[in-house]
């Protein structure tokens, strides 16, 4: 498939299909998914980054299992909106991706959601060894709910 537009993407999903949300760390990915009424996010797990044909392989096994109709993956623009070496790396993975995948992807800027997430996680009072296990699935689940949020505004079709 291809890396679409917001509308692009919202079409492009089959009904009763959630979305994989991914936050590409340089060590892991995060992972979340969305209900099938593509309403709420849910954080699910973490993939150690590896091999990219590997990570694919992994990414392609969950979304057939989970039923997922697509990725979201986050775009981690500086805050002035350039593109840094973080999300010039985003881009590749998802055109990577999009190579080996039937799933529409959608980029989305993620500016400031592991803030957001870890600040959300110290006023909940989660330990520091808490957060580190689960910082990035939840930011994920942030990008995603994000998107989502995104999707419903959209005027219908």
């Amino acid at each position: 498939m291809s890396i679409l537009s917001l509308a692009e993407f919202r079409a492009a999903i089959a009904t009763r299909r959630r979305c994989a949300g991914l936050d590409l760390g340089e060590k892991t990915i995060g992972l979340a998914l969305s209900d099938i009424l593509l309403t709420v996010a849910t954080p699910y797990g973490i993939l150690d980054r590896g091999k990219f044909s590997t990570n694919a392989q992994e990414l392609e096994g969950i979304a057939t299992r989970e039923g997922a109709g697509g990725y979201v993956i986050g775009l981690p623009l500086n805050m002035d909106g350039s593109a840094g070496p973080s999300a010039q790396s985003a881009r590749a993975f998802a055109r990577n991706l999009a190579a080996q995948s039937d799933l529409p992807i959608l980029l989305w800027d993620e500016r400031l959601s592991t803030a957001a997430v870890q600040r959300d996680m110290i006023a909940a009072d989660v330990t520091r060894k808490r957060r580190a296990q689960s910082v990035d699935k939840a930011a994920a689940a942030y990008i995603l709910q994000s998107a989502l949020d995104a999707m419903r505004n959209l005027p219908p079709e």
